[in-house]
């Protein structure tokens, strides 16, 4: 090239022969070249003087660009701090993005592997990069390996200077493409390795990260090396709201039996676990001492008292805690002279009781619009698991604990952050809920949790009781008599008891001992529609009881669960669920038939309720052919099925439904396997494992019903990626909510459109419907979302107005912490595509967001844009509005103290024009409320619903819209149930009433927790807890709710009793909230009972007194 285009003399220049960099190898900064052959590399390693001979054997793996571009000081940082410590490096590259190649022909060697645990520098997933990944070639690779394995993180899309000063950390196309999709792997610990550097874009190593990355794996491989007899397992447990009769507290799970059967197997596995005792109940009385005492007496049991030197000098980090507690020790976990560690040992089993918040019953801090740090108490509790006590490992122990939620960076922790100041180098295992993937993920990326799925409780059917079932005896009258003289006086008795059992709400209109003025027809609607009133109640399913870790359900048990698999059509698997099938069978279509039942064509009810028990009867003989003598699950024979007809398909003949049996074959297959995955157990073993130091298999979590594929639980949890919603089938799914909630909006409203709707955006919900609420808000916008070739949605385009046929309705969405961080990007998404309705030229009255934003603009002084704003949360780095905390623990003044707590917490707004930042924006968040017509949330799950968390009414601001909007109207407020086949849009009161129904006023469900002992007692007072919150923030409750709460639980002295004797603290609480819910007005009754419940709650407060003395 210089003889041909340099001018003048010949350079006779010496031109080195060109560098060859191996497409696969083995990299050390030390070693004279790359190494090609693992032999090669070991004889070269083995021959260094400095290296330990003995220590754990770390296998790395690097980018090749970033090697041959010698942009490596962050893998060199790496390798350094492994060596230092005693450890020796294995670092592999591969020059695609293939990187399962590196691991099999490096990391292992005549068939046994050579690591003790691998960290990815790669950042991306093993098999794929960013653009397609290949993950179940990688699962395969990593489950051969059966070694921990990390994916660290490098600043790519910031410097480091940004992601230090930003609240939000990484930043969101980063979480979506190297945290999100590596999880989907099963990579764990998402942790910062290196910088960026603004000048030269060239990475630099975090040494406080790169410790950090070396500690933790570090832990990890001291788990596969330390022998059982001598390896120390510390248990978190929770106890909230923060009192003895809540300790052990954790989502459908019962933390102290699962606990005594996890103690039972590790001692029988060699643990050292010494002074167990015979029965759940005992240890749960040593680990607390007294369980009917308050949380804050003494009287539980302390298992270490801290001196406050030894405190300071282990815990580095406390003098960040002053700003927020003052100097140590403060006033929680101490006895104002040490600070106080609360559990029980034994032996090398620590079961500990993490501390609270600390804020809970601390009205002004509640108001706070970020959270507060950790108290002292808190930090004391992980400096000794981890430096006193010499944890090799902490399993938090059911759904969940407040680690993952304390303050610091949305995503891509610092050492600042408070998350990783608490977790120091420890191994975080982590219990949780397989049908909430939303929170488990905060845990995992946050509290660098590795977390095992459980299992929630077997669902029932609810069931009819009492009044109700008495009511379904009438209608049979009804149905067999409706053509005799007597059809008057049946459906008069039928609307006299529909009003008895307070159904006169659901079914309004009820002919008053005048139906005798009604035609045939007419008398038929009535009853139709009380019918389908009661089947809706009798086949909500309801999770009974509470799960027990290595206890799996029996067949028996799974039937409901499989039923409503059955029931849904599965288009994506090429499956029709079995009432298409059969109204396929009968000439119908499913979706009449449930739009005739909605609307209570007697006709129709009778044939849905006729399609439901065909489905039943045909999933029960597939449960009973399937099932031994013992109970146990047996494998189908081939040659007998040959021969006879499947017992299904005869009982589905015979009920005179001449099915297709093509339909039907494929779905059975599928029921079968879904059968055998819902009763495997595999949640001690992935545990067991997990304390080895072992790879756990990824897997999705969400509702079982919906995706069988989260079973069978035990796996490590993962969401989805995040770029992938919402899906075309969510957005036709969504479509079909929108537009029923529009039109009970319009029913309500003298036919007019709702001008706003207020919604809520939950990241469970949007992971397992695969963003249906997300859709649902676009389509309300009248936006549509706009996959690329790879089916990720980066872009939304308007629908034109002709094409919607309706006005584009303004939303206000409030999106939880938990989706905000899950999900930035759709908030992206969301805040374009309302800027692009509110910027658009059209008609007002056909474009609301324009409407209202150009009134705003007006009034706030601000641009339309500006004004436009609508998607709103928590600042970066805090959770929930705080109500659920105020209502729990009794510590507000009225309701307008709770719309104060929701405004200063959930107004921070999200800017597409600014991303990452959640700026305060509290004037266009309230003026945007103003306008609010309808308040709108969604359920995701058939084991979820209203009462059973109090994260729902935390974020419902319907009375919090009555108060702003300027005519004082309160907007109305819906819920969409799409848990079943056939989704439902129901009022706020009406889905109060039937969870009341179903859950708190049904023997089947209570009696299915009292069954459950002391933590079954605490079910049912969480469930009037949570009631009342409805009260407080929607004045949705009927009084007969608390009336029958009152007779069921109070007039009874037999029921009384037992409670009292399970759990007289929660059986207090109990006392004490139906007290609360009178004073503040929710609740009418006679003073006679007001009396009673005075004089019990000072028997309840003498008797735990008198134990406490």
């Amino acid at each position: 090239l210089t003889d041909r285009y340099v001018v003048g003399e010949p350079l006779n220049t010496e031109i080195a022969d060109p560098v060859e960099y191996p497409d696969l190898g083995i990299w050390h900064p030390l070693a004279p070249n790359m190494f090609t052959d693992a032999t090669a590399y070991s004889k070269w390693n083995n021959s260094r003087p400095e290296l330990a001979k003995d220590g754990p054997t770390i296998g790395l793996v690097l980018q090749r660009s970033h090697l041959v571009s010698k942009d490596d000081a962050h893998y060199v940082s790496v390798v350094q701090e492994f060596e230092s410590r005693g450890c020796k490096v294995i670092p592999v590259f591969a020059g695609g993005l293939d990187f399962s190649v590196c691991i099999n022909e490096y990391f292992f060697s005549a068939g046994q592997c050579l690591v003790d645990g691998v960290v990815s520098l790669t950042g991306f997933a093993l098999v794929g990069g960013p653009a397609r990944q290949d993950h179940p070639k990688a699962v395969e690779t990593l489950a051969k390996l059966n070694r921990p394995y990390m994916v660290a993180l490098p600043l790519v899309f910031q410097t480091t200077e940004e992601w230090k000063e930003s609240s939000l950390g990484l930043h969101p196309v980063q979480v979506a493409l190297q945290i999100a999709i590596p999880e989907l792997d099963g990579a764990i610990e998402p942790v910062v390795m290196s910088g960026r550097d603004s000048n030269t874009g060239k990475a630099h190593a975090l040494q406080d990260r790169t410790e950090t990355i070396v500690g933790r794996m570090m832990k990890w491989t001291k788990l596969r090396t330390t022998p059982k007899k001598d390896k120390k397992l510390a248990v978190a447990i929770f106890s909230f709201p923060p009192d003895k009769g809540n300790v052990g507290s954790a989502a459908y799970l019962d933390v102290f039996g699962s606990l005594f059967e996890l103690a039972k197997e590790m001692k029988r596995e060699g643990y050292t676990i010494d002074g167990l005792p015979e029965t759940s109940r005992e240890m749960l009385e040593m680990v607390v001492n007294d369980s009917e005492a308050k949380y804050a007496s003494p009287e539980l049991n302390v298992a270490y008292r801290m001196p406050l030197p030894e405190y300071e000098e282990l815990t580095p980090y406390q003098d960040r805690l002053h700003e927020s507690w003052g100097p140590p020790p403060g006033n929680l976990n101490t006895d104002g002279k040490n600070m106080l560690v609360y559990g029980k040992q034994f032996g090398n089993l620590f079961v500990g009781v993490q501390p609270t918040f600390g804020y809970e019953g601390d009205p002004m801090r509640l108001l706070f619009s970020k959270s507060a740090s950790p108290h002292h108490g808190y930090a004391a509790f992980y400096t000794y698991l981890e430096h006193i006590w010499g944890a090799d490992a902490v399993l938090h122990f059911g759904t969940h604990g407040s680690t993952e939620f304390m303050p610091g960076k949305q995503m891509g922790m610092a050492d600042t952050c408070y998350p990783d100041s608490l977790m120091g180098t420890l191994p975080n295992l982590y219990y949780y809920a397989a049908n909430n993937p939303s929170e488990a993920t905060i845990a995992k990326r946050r509290s660098y949790a590795a977390t095992i799925s459980y299992l929630t409780p077997p669902a029932e059917n609810a069931g009819l009781y009492k009044g109700l079932g008495e009511l379904r005896e009438l209608i049979s009258s009804y149905q067999q008599l409706k053509d005799t003289a007597r059809a008057t006086s049946i459906v008069d008795a039928i609307a006299d008891k529909a009003r008895i059992c307070n159904l006169d709400k659901d079914v309004p209109n009820l002919p008053d001992g005048n139906s005798a003025d009604l035609s045939a027809e007419e008398k038929d609607t009535v009853v139709g529609k009380i019918y389908a009133k009661l089947m809706e109640i009798e086949s909500r399913l309801l999770p009974c009881g509470l799960h027990v870790i290595g206890k799996p359900p029996s067949a028996e048990e799974a039937i409901a669960t499989l039923v409503n698999i059955a029931s849904l059509d599965r288009e994506d698997d090429g499956i029709k669920g079995l009432p298409t099938i059969i109204a396929e069978s009968l000439g119908r279509n499913i979706q009449d038939i449930y739009a005739g039942n909605d609307a209570g064509v007697l006709a129709d009810v009778e044939l849905n309720q006729e399609v439901t028990e065909a489905v039943r009867g045909a999933v029960r003989s597939l449960v009973a052919d399937r099932t031994d003598k013992e109970g146990r699950i047996s494998k189908p024979n081939p040659a007998l099925d040959f021969f006879r007809k499947a017992p299904w398909l005869k009982l589905l003949n015979e009920a005179g439904y001449k099915v297709n049996e093509d339909d039907v074959k494929p779905l059975f297959e599928y029921l079968e396997f879904c059968l055998q995955q819902v009763c495997a157990d595999k949640e001690m073993e992935s545990m067991l494992a997990a304390l080895e130091g072992d790879y756990i298999l990824p897997g999705p979590g969400g509702d079982p019903i919906r995706n069988p594929d989260v079973l069978p639980t035990g796996k490590n949890l993962h969401a989805l990626d995040p770029q992938a919603i919402p899906t075309m089938a969510a957005v036709s799914s969504a479509k079909v909510v929108v537009d029923r909630l529009i039109e009970a909006q319009k029913q309500e409203n003298d036919g007019k459109y709702p001008e706003t709707i207020a919604v809520v955006l939950w990241g469970t919900d949007n992971i397992k419907t695969y963003g249906e609420s997300l859709a649902q808000v676009m389509w309300m916008v009248g936006v549509r979302p706009l996959p690329d070739a790879l089916g990720r949605v980066n872009k939304v385009q308007l629908i034109p107005l002709e094409e919607l046929g309706r006005p584009r309705i303004d939303v206000v969405v409030n999106c939880s912490g938990v989706f905000r961080d899950l999900f930035v990007n759709q908030m992206n998404l969301l805040d374009q595509a309302i800027k692009l309705a509110a910027e658009v030229d059209e008609p007002l009255d056909m474009n609301y967001v324009r409407k209202h934003a150009l009134d705003q603009a007006e009034e706030l002084g601000v641009s339309v844009r500006q004004a436009a704003t609508r998607v709103f949360s928590n600042a970066s780095g805090s959770y929930s509005s705080n109500v659920n905390l105020a209502v729990e623990n009794q510590s507000w003044e009225d309701e307008k103290q709770l719309q104060d707590m929701y405004v200063s917490r959930k107004s921070f707004a999200f800017n597409s024009d600014n991303p990452g930042m959640m700026e305060a924006n509290k004037e266009v968040f309230e003026s945007s409320l103003q306008t609010a017509d309808a308040t709108f949330q969604n359920l995701d799950s058939a084991e979820i619903s209203l009462t059973d968390v109090s994260h729902y009414f935390d974020s419902d601001p319907t009375n919090l819209v009555q108060s702003l909007r300027k005519d004082g109207k309160k907007p109305s407020s819906y819920i969409a149930d799409t848990t079943t086949a056939n989704a439902q849009v129901r009022t706020l009161s009406e889905t109060v009433r039937l969870d009341a129904r179903t859950k708190l006023l049904n023997p089947k469900w209570y009696e299915g927790m009292l069954n459950s002992g002391y933590e079954g007692v605490r079910e049912i007072d969480k469930r009037l807890t949570n009631t009342l919150g409805w009260s407080a923030t929607s004045g949705s409750v009927d009084n007969w709710v608390y009336e029958d709460v009152n007779t069921t639980f109070i007039d009874d002295k037999e029921m009384q009793q037992r409670l009292m004797d399970l759990n007289p603290s929660s059986f207090r609480k109990m006392v004490s909230t139906l007290l609360e819910v009178n004073s503040r007005g929710y609740w009418e009754t006679s003073e006679e009972n007001i009396n009673r419940l005075k004089e019990l709650y000072q028997e309840v407060e003498n008797k735990i007194e008198g134990v406490e003395a």
